[in-house]
């Protein structure tokens, strides 16, 4: 699915469950693996798996299915979200959205992300690529 600076995302197929839907896999590599650095990432990953338990709780941010270590790299699984990102809902560059559309996507981003700041959680990367829209919703 992408790439950062710390790790990748994958879309999987989980055949532990029934009917072995599909999930995402984020993994998450250390820059070094020094004992320092692997203890750091290690509280940061369970910091991590903690809020994304209590997050995906709101019926519209993914559940957390597992996370786990293995050598030396940490991975999370998460609910698949069948679905686009907002931008492919939005006009060609010489069109506007209306005025009324544009109301309506800030108004159901913006009841998430209340939530998210209800529970003292921070999105520090919120943008168009990290926002799923639900193939239910358009």
């Amino acid at each position: 699915m992408g790439q950062g600076g710390f790790g990748t995302t994958f879309v999987a197929q989980d055949i532990q469950r029934p009917g072995n839907p599909q999930c995402v896999v984020k993994r998450f590599k250390p820059l070094a693996n020094d004992p320092y650095t692997l203890n750091a990432a290690k509280r940061f990953f369970e910091l991590e798996a903690a809020i994304l338990e209590m997050l995906g709780k709101h019926d519209q941010i993914p559940q957390l299915l597992a996370h786990f270590a293995e050598n030396e790299e940490f991975f999370l699984v998460q609910e698949f979200i069948p679905g686009h990102d907002p931008k492919q809902e939005l006009p060609p560059f010489s069109e506007k959205l209306s005025e009324l559309a544009v109301i309506q996507l800030l108004k159901e981003i913006l009841a998430i992300l209340a939530f998210v700041h209800q529970n003292h959680v921070i999105h520090r990367d919120i943008k168009p690529e990290n926002i799923r829209r639900r193939e239910s919703n358009f």
